[in-house]
């Protein structure tokens, strides 16, 4: 349900996004996430209150879909509008470390939670993590609060650039970087299928569960430091070469990690999780925060951003599902899960290579189909002679 809820949460706080300021929707979704998480910890059991308990648990769960739908495109389009040129990538790669960051943290949390016996485990001990959350959530939005709004969306508010239906302006003009940037997005599977599925696998032929839980970790937390470098990196040599190195790592190693783990083989395990999640997913993690933000002009990034990866994300979030049809009995089972996760990389790519490059475009001519060569896209009727810092002549620089 999280996961559905996510393009709702995308189209509806992208737009207002789009329309109030990054900063007023960033706000509002720490605290429906915050508020969601915590409440989830203090649900009564099934016993207390019956059918009333899981309808709950469904309930904040779509909460937390619909604040997380709009969460990542809102903190990666505040950060690119407040980094400095030439280093948007390096920066807004951030927003992914907090990410990892946040599943360690999470890990750390539940392991000492989960030595408790299964009896307390079961009856109070889950809800801690969840309880502790609100600490998380108070820093955050102290964090979030003093932040200034962003320097490009308040020019477009001065001059009355801000669209009335921002949504309607991404599917009319920018339908292209909405198909690309979810076919991009397409890359999230290999992460499901990294965490998820793997997990489940390594299980069935054998692999220990906490070693395996600690791989996958381990992998993760690693790549607190392979994601910002990944960032510094496609400012260097493009946001294009880095994701495509990405595909490219991804779809190769992604057949050594679910091999190494049919051999049941931890120290394989582990060289392949650390190649295909710290090295080469890294490259993604560390780019696509500001390469698919990049690909919407100012006016319209929020709302474009969120819906166009929400999409993939949704169509990535079933992978582990397809993968568990994909896989067959005997040694050699895991073959079409790693076809799957390499065709899944290879879609990616191709999205890549239509996209347009930005590690270079000024952050005034970001976004629309080839803003700084085409100029605006705008509707005729709309478009008047130019005339000073009209809202119009700031349009063109965006779409």
């Amino acid at each position: 349900m999280g996961y559905v809820a996510r393009p709702v949460g995308a189209v509806v706080m992208g737009h207002f996004g789009d329309r109030i300021g990054r900063k007023r929707i960033m706000l509002a979704t720490v605290v429906m996430m915050g508020v969601a998480s915590f409440a989830i910890g203090c649900l009564p059991t099934y016993g207390q209150v019956g059918l009333l308990a899981p309808a709950l648990l469904v309930v904040l769960r779509v909460v937390q879909g619909f604040s997380a739908g709009a969460e990542s495109a809102g903190a990666s389009t505040l950060t690119v509008e407040h980094s400095p040129a030439g280093r948007r990538g390096f920066f807004t790669s951030f927003v992914m470390v907090g990410y990892a960051v946040g599943c360690s943290l999470a890990t750390i949390v539940f392991l000492p939670v989960a030595l408790l016996p299964v009896e307390q485990l079961y009856g109070w001990g889950w809800r801690v993590p969840f309880w502790l959350s609100a600490a998380v959530v108070v820093i955050t939005y102290y964090v979030r609060s003093r932040l200034d709004e962003t320097p490009v969306f308040a020019e477009a508010k001065e001059v009355s650039a801000v669209r009335k239906l921002p949504l309607s302006d991404v599917f009319t003009y920018h339908w292209r970087d909405v198909i690309l940037v979810a076919g991009a997005s397409l890359m999230a599977a290999m992460q499901t299928l990294f965490a998820v599925f793997s997990l489940s696998y390594a299980t069935s032929v054998g692999v220990d569960r906490s070693a395996m839980l600690a791989i996958i970790s381990g992998a993760i937390a690693l790549s607190i430091f392979g994601i910002p470098a990944a960032g510094y990196l496609s400012d260097l040599i493009g946001r294009k070469r880095t994701m495509l190195i990405a595909s490219a790592g991804c779809a190769l190693t992604i057949f050594g990690y679910l091999w190494a783990i049919s051999t049941t083989d931890i120290l394989l395990i582990a060289i392949f999780a650390f190649i295909n999640m710290t090295l080469f997913f890294s490259c993604y993690n560390g780019v696509w925060t500001s390469f698919f933000a990049e690909q919407f002009p100012a006016p319209v990034r929020f709302t474009g951003m969120a819906v166009s990866n929400q999409l993939g994300n949704l169509l990535a979030g079933f992978a582990p599902m397809v993968a568990a049809m994909l896989l067959v009995p005997g040694p050699s089972g895991w073959l079409p899960v790693a076809i799957f996760g390499a065709v899944a990389a290879g879609i990616a790519a191709i999205a890549v290579i239509g996209m347009r490059e930005t590690s270079k475009t000024p952050t005034e001519l970001l976004g629309g189909p080839r803003a700084a060569v085409l100029g605006a896209h705008l509707p005729a009727a709309e478009v008047p002679e130019p005339s000073g810092h009209s809202a119009d002549s700031l349009m063109s620089k965006f779409h």
